[in-house]
This record gives C-alpha cells, structure tokens and sequence, in this order.
C-alpha cells in the first residue's frame, strides 16, 4: 500500500462528514440551493489549498491544455449533477440507505475504467466489486 490508501481512507471519512453534516443542513432547506452554497464554499477552499501550496500560476497552466480542461470541465460537471442527486436523495432518504446506494459509484467507476480505460481486474477483484454492489443494496434495503 503506498499514500494513495491514506488519501483513500481519508477520503471515505470525509465523504462520509458529507451525509452527516449534509442531512443536518438540509433541513427546512432546498437541496438544490444548499448544493450551490456548497459548492461555492468548495471553490473557495480549493482555491486556498492551491495558493498555500503556492501553485496559484499552475492554474493557467492547466486551462491552457485544452484537452485536460476538456476533460476537467466534465467531470465538474459530473461532480455537480452527483452532489445534486446527493443532496437531493438525502433530503428525502436515510442517510443509512442513501450513503450505500451513492458508493455504488464505487462499482460503476470500476466497470467504466474496464470499458474505457482499458483497466483489468482480476477474478478477486470482481468478486470484491460484486460484494460491494449487493453489500450496498443489502445495507439500504428497507426491511
């Protein structure tokens, strides 16, 4: 394992402060309007994560290159529509249900790599992948 399975597991804590503080947030509130806001305060964060680290003129770097801010742009767009879905599922559901269902992303991604990226997984890893997708529906059905 190296520090990319750190940033995983931080990643997976931080996502999950994302249903908890999210579900919390959103009462008595639109989702599409807290999602905004978020996204905003996301911005600003991001911004100042990249100014610290002192890579601020990288910036223009990266929108010179108009295949990787191609690419860039749609997984922005993809990581809008998932929050809105996000925050729309849990100003509806449990976050005990819409947590699980949302990693089945987890699946997808793997799948989607296999097509388009010409990923391989092995027998182990598909089976791994299989238990997360029935472990996810399993974890949300609502008995």
């Amino acid at each position: 394992m190296g520090v990319w399975f750190i940033y995983a597991l931080l990643s997976a804590a931080t996502a999950a402060l994302v249903a908890i503080f999210g579900k919390i947030g959103l009462k008595d509130i639109d989702a599409n309007s807290a999602t905004a806001i978020r996204a905003v305060i996301m911005a600003l964060f991001l911004l100042g994560v990249v100014a610290v680290q002192g890579k601020f003129s990288q910036l223009g770097d990266i929108v010179s290159q108009k295949r990787a801010m191609a690419f860039i742009a749609l997984s922005g767009a993809a990581g809008a529509a998932s929050w809105l879905f996000y925050f729309l599922a849990l100003k509806g559901g449990k976050v005990a249900q819409v947590g699980p269902i949302d990693k089945l992303s987890v699946v997808l991604a793997v799948v989607l790599a296999y097509f388009f990226l010409g990923e391989r997984i092995s027998w182990i890893n598909t089976l791994g992948v299989a238990m997360i997708a029935l472990g996810a529906i399993l974890v949300a059905w609502k008995a």
